[in-house]
């Protein structure tokens, strides 16, 4: 895959990523960028997290390894979108 192939996939995950926590988080978050911290920053919580994994499976048509799952990859969108990316 190409340099560009990959930051268009890259950029493709990260709105998916950002458009599923508005979902879970029920509000806009138009300055919601890559580096943006999760927890701290937006108030994700547990409940959060396993809402916004659910609507990242049916988006991306993939099923995450619990065993897997690390609080790391919810750290920012940029992890979690990592994470996501390479589940697919």
């Amino acid at each position: 895959m190409s340099q560009t192939a990959e930051s268009t996939a890259q950029d493709q995950t990260i709105t998916a990523v950002r458009e599923a926590l508005g979902d879970v988080l029920q509000r806009e978050l138009p300055d919601l960028g890559p580096d943006a911290k999760l927890f701290d920053d937006y108030g994700l919580d547990s409940t959060g997290v396993l809402d916004l994994l659910m609507r990242l499976e049916e988006v991306f048509d993939v099923e995450f390894d619990t065993e897997e799952l690390e609080m790391s990859h919810f750290a920012t969108v940029r992890t979690l979108a990592d994470y996501v990316a390479a589940a697919r």
